[in-house]
């Protein structure tokens, strides 16, 4: 896959450091907080459906392909899962949601195609919080889907890279997050609340 091919030009956002207090943190800036004018949306094939939703929920999960995680994640966070695909919500124009995917190229590639169709603006209103992608396997991510991780992860407002959970796979849901998990954790449940991180554009 060539970088060339990538609809976004950015570079991929340093790590802060470990020894930042709780009172100077604060979750990760919006590189692109709203669709682009002049973007080509994907093909019909590679594009998320839109769902009408009953009721309401302070935050949407979707999953950009199957076995992303989006339930997991929804739980997690106490938030609700789409199945998969856009929300569209009767009364309110701008549901916040979440966009998730595994770290294997075929989690990448869907995402990069969700988030192309959000960035031509052919998805619903919504308030895009981010991407995060969750590991697909125990370990080290090869470099060549790090790599791509960064590049797909332009695309989104905010990206988180997350963890493989060994306890989950057998069914154990009780074992207390990582660090990075927290930190996820936290930075959603700062921005799901914060009205001053709402999209203004479509």
């Amino acid at each position: 896959m060539r970088q060339s091919l990538n609809p976004w030009i950015t570079s991929p956002a340093t790590e802060t450091a470990e020894e930042e207090t709780p009172d100077a943190y604060s979750p990760p800036a919006a590189v692109i907080s709203a669709p682009l004018k002049g973007m080509v949306e994907p093909d019909a094939a590679d594009r998320l459906a839109c769902r009408t939703m009953t009721g309401s929920a302070a935050l949407w999960i979707i999953g950009a392909h199957g076995g992303a995680g989006e339930s997991r994640i929804a739980d997690l966070l106490g938030a609700r899962a789409t199945d998969h695909c856009w929300p569209v919500l009767q009364g309110e124009s701008k549901p916040r949601v979440l966009l998730v995917c595994r770290a294997d190229m075929r989690g990448l590639t869907a995402a990069r195609s969700t988030l192309t169709q959000w960035v031509s603006g052919a998805t619903p209103k919504v308030d895009l919080m981010g991407l995060a992608i969750m590991a697909d396997a125990p370990g080290k991510s090869p470099k060549a889907l790090r790599d791509f991780a960064a590049i797909v992860g332009g695309g989104a407002p905010r990206l988180w890279t997350l963890p493989w959970v060994e306890a989950w796979r057998i069914g154990d849901t009780t074992t207390t997050a990582s660090r990075e998990f927290q930190r996820f954790i936290t930075d959603i449940a700062t921005l799901a609340t914060d009205t001053t991180t709402s999209n203004t554009a479509h």
